[in-house]
């Protein structure tokens, strides 16, 4: 797991230090701001659609064309993650929310099919900032903010999507899978856990706005 973090890592630093030598090479990079939803979960072994969260997206992006069909794409945004769990158990009925938001940096290697529409693929670099557990039942109402230090603030994995691309407005649909567990490893009276014992999970909705 350290060893793919740190390609990840190396991977988010190698295509950051690009982009000045890109952008000098060629002219027609594009920046914007872009947004969405997220349909988020955590996964222990595989990923199901259960327990899952929405929540959102929003942030700024940058294009540097390579050749006329190939581009490089870092982003940084502000995005929501986490899980939610819907019980029924001994006549109480609720909703337990586990949320977490981070600052989120992937670097992409965007790859044009046609004029307007592309795959895009690459490592993403993470930091939690905030988040908070709520719990609605038909008996009792509750909330806490989490202490980030409790938790892995960094979080890392690949993402992947496809997208649309139109003279001002573009269109995607991103999936981000986590290779970093959400939780740290703990004691307590001698044994060793780690809560969540999970990664993070993503599905994300979003639309962008090319300003040049």
């Amino acid at each position: 797991m350290k060893k793919s973090k740190n390609l990840i890592f190396a991977s988010l630093a190698l295509g950051l230090m690009s982009i000045t030598g890109i952008h000098a090479q060629d002219k027609t990079a594009s920046y914007g701001f872009k947004g969405g939803v997220n349909f988020s979960n955590l996964y222990a072994d595989n990923v199901d659609d259960n327990n899952v969260l929405t929540g959102f997206n929003a942030g700024v992006y940058a294009k540097f064309p390579i050749t006329n069909n190939i581009a490089i794409q870092p982003e940084i945004s502000y995005t929501t993650k986490g899980a939610e769990l819907v019980y029924n158990t001994l006549g109480v009925k609720g909703t337990a929310k586990f949320n977490t938001n981070y600052i989120e940096v992937p670097v992409l290697l965007v790859m044009n099919i046609t004029d307007n529409f592309n795959v895009h693929v690459g490592p993403y670099a993470a930091y939690m900032v905030s988040g908070k557990t709520t719990n609605d039942s038909n008996l009792f109402n509750s909330q806490s903010e989490l202490d980030t230090n409790d938790f892995n603030k960094f979080d890392a994995g690949i993402a992947g999507g496809v997208g649309v691309d139109l003279d001002v407005v573009n269109f995607g649909v991103r999936y981000n899978y986590g290779l970093t567990n959400v939780g740290k490893e703990r004691n307590y009276g001698g044994t060793n856990y780690t809560f969540p014992d999970a990664k993070n999970s993503v599905l994300s909705v979003y639309v962008g706005l090319r300003l040049n």
